[in-house]
């Protein structure tokens, strides 16, 4: 094969990659393929090789495209957590009622004893009856 079919072979690979690729390499990939040549290296050998990288640089997502679709979809979900967070935290809570309890293990803010206390595990308040030596939570 001569030198300009070798040369055109080559150029042709080299299109097929992106456009922000063949500025960044397309010189020296163009430089090195000529000097591949120019040692015996076969022209279709190169050009395979070429048009299979541009095969895999078409088809790797590239990490500042993902990135920005990455940082959107996680803005879109803390919005989403901290709205939701908000409307439970604005939400009336349960009434409580003020009289004698109706059943054993019924609960109530008013009476002594009576503590109301975060629970870490969970997202609301718990009511802990401190009574002599015992603790019953509700």
């Amino acid at each position: 094969m001569d030198d300009f079919k070798a040369a055109r072979l080559v150029e042709a690979a080299l299109r097929c990659y992106p456009h922000r690729w063949r500025r960044r390499h397309g010189d020296e990939a163009a430089e090195l393929a000529a000097l591949l040549i120019k040692d015996g290296t076969p022209p279709v050998s190169i050009a395979l090789s070429y048009l299979a990288g541009a095969v895999r640089e078409r088809l790797t997502p590239h990490p500042g495209r993902l990135s920005a679709v990455a940082c959107a979809v996680l803005v879109a979900a803390c919005a989403l957590g901290v709205s939701t967070a908000l409307l439970a935290s604005t939400m009336p809570a349960k009434a409580v009622g003020t009289g004698q309890p109706s059943a054993p293990g019924h609960c109530l803010a008013d009476s002594p004893g009576v503590v109301p206390a975060m629970v870490p595990a969970m997202s609301h308040r718990q009511l802990i009856i401190r009574e002599a030596w015992h603790v019953r939570a509700c």
